[in-house]
C-alpha cells in the first residue's frame, strides 16, 4: 500500500514535527527557491530556540527573516547575513549565535551529512579564523582542516515540480541548496509549485528521488522576489 505524502497545507505538513530547540535546514539562495510557505508555518507555530542551517537568513520580513521579530532563532549556521538588518542587529547584540562557513564548505558539510560521511578535509579556510579550534592535517605537503558534516531534525525545501511519491524537479537557480538539504534531514518536507501525477516527471529530470522526501505540499508559483536590484543609467551611444 502506497504511503500518502501529500498534505493540504504547510501547517498540516509540519504537524508533529516541530519542537523547541530543534535544528532545521532551509533551502534557498538569497530569496530564490526558498520554502516560504513552510517558513511562515514555522513562524506561526511559535517554536523557538531554533538552530537554522541555511545559506543566509533571508531579508527583513521575508523568508527566514520572518522568524526574527519573536526571537525564534537561537543559532544560525550559514555563509552570509549581509541583506538582513534585523539579523545583524540581533547578532551584534549577542542574541543570536552565528557559525560562519565558506559557501562551498557549507554545501559540502550538508552533502556529507546526507551521504553519511561524518567529516572531510578541505584546504578552504586554512590559515584563517575559520580554522580556529579545528583539526589540521597535512596531505602531500599541503595543510587541510577537518570539517564535520551537518544533519538536521527537519529539512524544508522548495521545488518547481513534484509528484505524490516525493520525486522533485528543480528549475534554474532555485536548485541551489535544496537538493543536498533534502538528503540531510531526518524528515524532509517539500513545497512544490506544481504537483503532477506519478510518472509525469521524466526520470532523467528528477533531481531528488522520493525516498528522501516524507511530506509534500503544493503552493503554486508564489511571490518571486528579487533580493537586491542594482541598475545604472544607459551608456550614451559612443557614436554621438
Amino acid at each position: 500500500m502506497a504511503v500518502n505524502k501529500v498534505y493540504p497545507h504547510a501547517r498540516s505538513a509540519l504537524s508533529g514535527l516541530l519542537r523547541d530547540g530543534m535544528t532545521i535546514m532551509s533551502g534557498g539562495f538569497g530569496v530564490c527557491g526558498i520554502p516560504s510557505m513552510l517558513i511562515e508555518a514555522i513562524r506561526d507555530s511559535g517554536v523557538k530556540d531554533l538552530t537554522i542551517i541555511s545559506n543566509n537568513p533571508g531579508i527583513d520580513n521575508f523568508g527566514l527573516g520572518l522568524l526574527l521579530p519573536k526571537g525564534q532563532i537561537r543559532k544560525m549556521i550559514g555563509s552570509y547575513i549581509g541583506e538582513n538588518a534585523t539579523f545583524a542587529k540581533q547578532y551584534l547584540a549577542g542574541e543570536i549565535e552565528v557559525e560562519f562557513n565558506p559557501q562551498g564548505t557549507l554545501a559540502e558539510r550538508i552533502r556529507a551529512g546526507g551521504a553519511g560521511i561524518p567529516a572531510f578535509f578541505t584546504r578552504t579556510g586554512v590559515g584563517t579564523v575559520i580554522a580556529e579550534g579545528k583539526d589540521i592535517r597535512e596531505f602531500d605537503g599541503a595543510k587541510y582542516l577537518m570539517e564535520k558534516s551537518l544533519h538536521a531534525d527537519l529539512a524544508i525545501v522548495h521545488a518547481w515540480r513534484g509528484d505524490p511519491e516525493g520525486n522533485l524537479q528543480f528549475r534554474m537557480t532555485a536548485r541551489n541548496f535544496n537538493p543536498v538539504m533534502a538528503t540531510a534531514g531526518t524528515v524532509t518536507v517539500a513545497e512544490v509549485e506544481e504537483l503532477v501525477a506519478p510518472g509525469e516527471i521524466d526520470p532523467d529530470h528528477i533531481i531528488t528521488p522520493g525516498i528522501f522526501v516524507q511530506r509534500i505540499i503544493e503552493v503554486g508559483p508564489g511571490d518571486k522576489r528579487i533580493e537586491q536590484r542594482t541598475v545604472r543609467a544607459r551608456l550614451t551611444d559612443c557614436r554621438e
